[in-house]
């Protein structure tokens, strides 16, 4: 058991490792430390609910059952930390957010107090790892204990789902998207792990054995909803990140024919970062670079070779912004054919820009390396010939 849960914190933690990725600018925006916060309290709740953890940390303190109240102590402060996610989740005035956060954490700072202090005046001296609140359900101030706990967690969660539905008809796309999830999440914390605790709970109190409900069922149903707010905390934070990404993979990709045939007449500095860098980086990089590389060839462009390329893009039917590409790319082809020769440059250079340096980003670039790919199969004899040429 203790495997799984803590499998499930391993798993819960990476969430707040991913969203940390920049610490430097990630610790300067509150909605990412409270979103790493959440994560990170909720994965201690795993850990040190788990039975060997309890065992350990009541070894190490010498007081039987100790590790319940820390247990109980960190999930009522995941669950302050869930509210106040919330708070920076939905933004408003800076005064009006530290205001509600500070009157979260002044009514589960008491709460926490309170646990700890109930479990002192109990009589916990039977060590229990997984059945602590079925086993001392009728034992004073323990008793109190464990329904204040349920209480604390039960309150954090429902009015998570009431604040999930609310909002998420407000919201649209991946904000939409996540708050589901965390509804979801929640919903599956409430039925599978509060709903279960409390029923085993009062069957103690009326002297029934529902104790599978709060030992088998529970944690399993913890984890999964777990598992699922976090999911949709880091879904709207994440996924644009790692669409963006897989753009820059794709780009960067199709750049590849244009960079090869310009690459020597690049002098851009090469990144300092190696075969980690992130797909943007790497992106940006040969960005430069080719725009660098098309600045050395422009003494080479030759204006007869563009407008013959023009004219016949024109009568094979292309639309007048793919003929001037088709032209563009003939004119490129032809000037580095000649600088890799080291041919002079021309004396009356074109005048012509192309439209690859009139767009920002990337696009205007990738058009003009998929017009070199087109040309290549178009003319494969001719592209022959310039390799050789270039070699």
């Amino acid at each position: 058991m203790s495997l799984v849960v803590y499998l499930a914190a391993g798993i819960f933690g990476m969430s707040a490792v991913v969203l940390l990725r920049r610490p430097r600018t990630a610790l300067r925006n509150p909605l990412t430390v409270s979103t790493c916060a959440a994560i990170v309290l909720g994965s201690l709740v795993f850990v040190c609910s788990a039975p060997l953890t309890l065992a350990t940390v009541n070894r190490l303190t010498g007081i039987p059952n100790f590790g319940a109240p820390l247990t109980y102590g960190m999930l009522s402060a995941y669950s302050c930390s869930l509210l106040i996610l919330l708070v920076h989740w939905k933004g408003g005035p800076p005064r009006r957010v530290r205001r509600m956060v500070l009157r979260t954490i002044a009514a589960y700072g008491p709460l926490i107090a309170a646990i700890v202090g109930l479990f002192a005046l109990g009589d916990a001296r039977t060590e229990r790892l997984t059945d602590l609140d079925t086993y001392y359900a009728n034992t004073p101030y323990l008793r109190e204990m464990i329904l204040l706990y349920l209480l604390g967690h039960s309150a954090a969660t429902l009015t998570l789902c009431v604040l999930c539905v609310k909002w998420s008809r407000e919201v649209t796309g991946l904000l939409r998207a996540g708050l589901r999830l965390i509804l979801a999440g929640s919903l599956l914390d409430v039925v599978g792990f509060q709903l279960t605790k409390y029923t085993a709970v009062v069957a103690r109190w009326s002297g029934h054995d529902l104790d599978v409900l709060s030992t088998k069922v529970a944690p399993p149903m913890a984890s999964l909803g777990a598992l699922l707010c976090s999911a949709g905390f880091v879904l709207p934070r994440l996924l644009p990140a790692v669409r963006a990404q897989v753009r820059s993979l794709r780009d960067y990709r199709r750049l590849g024919p244009l960079w090869a045939r310009v690459r020597f007449g690049s002098t851009a500095p090469r990144p300092p970062g190696g075969w980690w860098l992130l797909p943007q980086e790497r992106l940006q990089w040969r960005e430069v670079s080719i725009h660098d590389a098309l600045l050395g060839l422009a003494p080479y462009f030759d204006d007869r070779v563009r407008e013959r390329a023009l004219a016949a893009a024109r009568r094979a039917g292309r639309t007048a912004h793919e003929a001037r590409i088709a032209a563009e790319a003939a004119m490129l082809a032809d000037a580095a054919r000649r600088a890799a020769a080291r041919e002079e440059p021309l004396a009356a250079p074109s005048g012509h820009r192309l439209h690859a340096t009139e767009v920002s980003g990337t696009s205007g670039l990738v058009e003009l390396a998929q017009a070199l790919v087109r040309s290549s199969a178009e003319h494969p004899a001719r592209e022959g010939t310039l390799r050789t040429s270039h070699g």
